[in-house]
């Protein structure tokens, strides 16, 4: 959630890009046989008192002192006051609402201070105001010019056991600033392994070093430890320079050494970290792929299963209200006119699942709502509305509650997109839904495979249900797996749960579109793929 640009109201002007980095000191410790597991979450304020929910951090494990690797990336305007609010909280569960866990402090404070400090740390406050005991919180300001990354593949040999026999490696890297060491990179942990593979990752030029390839970078490699307390293996310091000289061949190999063991007699190191391949790529920015002739195509899919309620009933989210409208109405017109902006032509497929349907009345689980298989399309916000009223008496809300047939339906012309072998179409699909899936394994096999498309899931959550499903298949801490061990590529998850906008539309259309921007420029660039005007793009060739 945190990695798109926030678009400020009212703005006219050209932003800046910003990248905000956080870190935590001297958290309140609200577990008892534990630390706190911190998260960070930001809240921008869109007009008077209304907060909305830009983006989150991950969650870190039993630490008081947390440096979070995610970041949030907002779109500056020197000539407006940004209010922002950072808020960290101790998670005890794995429900999506913050309300229900500890809460840790927070900041209040403009996006113009932040970057007018560049390195700002300040005290965490309570509600009430008062001080967070000794908590700090620090925000690193960045602006996004350089948008060259380098991507890594790095393994380790003869690593150190730490615990009886086997360790659990992970790496972290860091880069040299005017403040000190800052987090860059995070490895995932590779368990009882002392020969680990990490799977190839990126990080952004400006992270890593600055731009600047003889800028020294420290990588660490630790011994993960669930409590939080990580045993250090070793560590090394370099440049990307040099890590740019290993090949598969040849591997860049850097001793880890750990400062404790230095004295010991016979001690050479704790194990050697590879560099299979350390190459630095420009890359195409989301506006050079959309202002090259990228087309984004958005299909709609309704949720018109049994759990909705009868709508002859004024509790029903599918209500056939005489007033003319409905939970899932409400939302189709507000996250309609979000997205209508950024599709071409404004023509939406519109597709309906978990109903019976005339003439036969068997159980469709992808079905247009035109009931016109040859053009589901629908003409604007406005045809979809008409579609859905004109649909839903014809109905009998049933079940179950299948999401992989519509997900398999849209990665089916994805697919087909992929092999034009260019950055010509990328496909979105917003699925309206109360919150209840029945297919769940299915569902996250459709995920995992679509991972590795031109394509992303945007689900609505409409009404007051139990969203722990949705919230799961947004998996922003962990890549989703698929039942059989299948790992996905990436995050193509969004979940946003209506109610928390009603009656602010800024905020969310923020939220709705907030990871898509990466999404899509991060796909392409992965692939190598450019934008089909290539000459219109402000970005660069890949010739380059």
């Amino acid at each position: 959630m945190a990695l798109g640009g926030a678009l400020m109201p009212g703005a006219t002007h050209w932003a800046t890009k910003v990248e905000l980095t956080i870190s935590c000191d001297n958290l309140l410790d609200m577990d008892v046989f534990s630390k706190s597991d911190p998260l960070c979450a930001l809240y921008i304020n869109t007009t008077g008192s209304h907060w909305y929910e830009f983006g989150r951090t991950e969650m870190i494990l039993n630490c008081l002192n947390p440096k979070f690797t995610k970041r949030f990336v907002i779109d500056y305007y020197f000539e407006m006051v940004q209010r922002l609010k950072f808020c960290v909280y101790d998670i005890d569960n794995n429900t999506y609402d913050l309300s229900d866990d500890d809460f840790l402090g927070e900041l209040e404070c403009t996006l113009g201070q932040i970057v007018s400090n560049r390195h700002m740390t300040r005290s965490l406050l309570l509600k009430n105001g008062r001080p967070a005991g000794r908590g700090t919180i620090t925000i690193c300001a960045e602006e996004i010019t350089d948008t060259r990354v380098a991507n890594l593949e790095v393994s380790g040999r003869r690593l150190d056991k730490k615990f009886l026999w086997w360790s659990d490696p992970f790496l972290e890297f860091f880069s040299q600033t005017e403040a000190g060491w800052q987090l860059a990179h995070r490895t995932e942990v590779i368990n009882n392994n002392l020969n680990p593979t990490w799977r190839p990752f990126r990080i952004s030029m400006r992270s890593l070093c600055g731009g600047d390839v003889e800028k020294p970078i420290r990588v660490d490699c630790y011994d993960h430890h669930v409590s939080g307390s990580h045993d250090l293996i070793g560590s090394f310091k370099t440049t990307l320079a040099e890590l740019q000289t290993g090949t598969y061949l040849t591997p860049a190999e850097f001793e880890c050494i750990n400062p404790k063991k230095l004295k010991k007699k016979g001690y050479q190191n704790s194990g050697v970290i590879c560099i299979k391949r350390c190459q630095v790529e420009k890359e195409f920015t989301f506006l050079d792929y959309i202002m090259g002739g990228c087309q984004i195509n958005f299909t709609i899919a309704i949720d018109f299963t049994g759990s909705n309620g009868d709508p002859t009933n004024p509790q029903s989210l599918h209500y056939i209200n005489p007033e003319g409208y409905n939970e899932y109405l409400t939302a189709i017109w507000a996250v309609g006119n979000v997205i209508q902006d950024y599709d071409s032509n404004k023509k939406f497929p519109v597709f309906g699942f978990g109903a019976q349907i005339p003439p036969s009345w068997h159980v469709s689980h992808e079905f247009p709502v035109n009931f016109n298989p040859e053009n589901p399309f629908c003409e604007g916000i406005e045809g979809v509305v008409q579609a859905y009223q004109q649909c839903l008496p014809q109905l009998k809300l049933w079940g179950p509650t299948n999401f992989s047939p519509i997900i398999n339906h849209v990665a089916c012309f994805a697919r087909q997109a992929m092999r034009q072998n260019m950055a010509s179409q990328y496909f979105v699909l917003l699925i309206i839904t109360d919150g209840v899936i029945t297919d769940m394994d299915h569902t996250r096999t459709a995920i995992v495979e679509a991972s590795r498309l031109p394509m992303s899931i945007i689900i609505v959550g409409v009404g007051g249900a139990d969203f722990s499903a949705m919230e799961f298949l947004d998996s922003d801490d962990t890549l989703l797996r698929a039942p059989n061990g299948d790992v996905a590529s990436r995050d193509i998850v969004q979940f946003v749960p209506f109610r928390s906008f009603q009656g602010n539309s800024v905020a969310l259309a923020q939220s709705v579109l907030a990871e898509l921007p990466d999404q899509v420029a991060s796909f392409f660039n992965s692939y190598k793929l450019k934008p089909p005007n290539v000459f219109n793009a402000s970005g660069p060739s890949w010739r380059d």
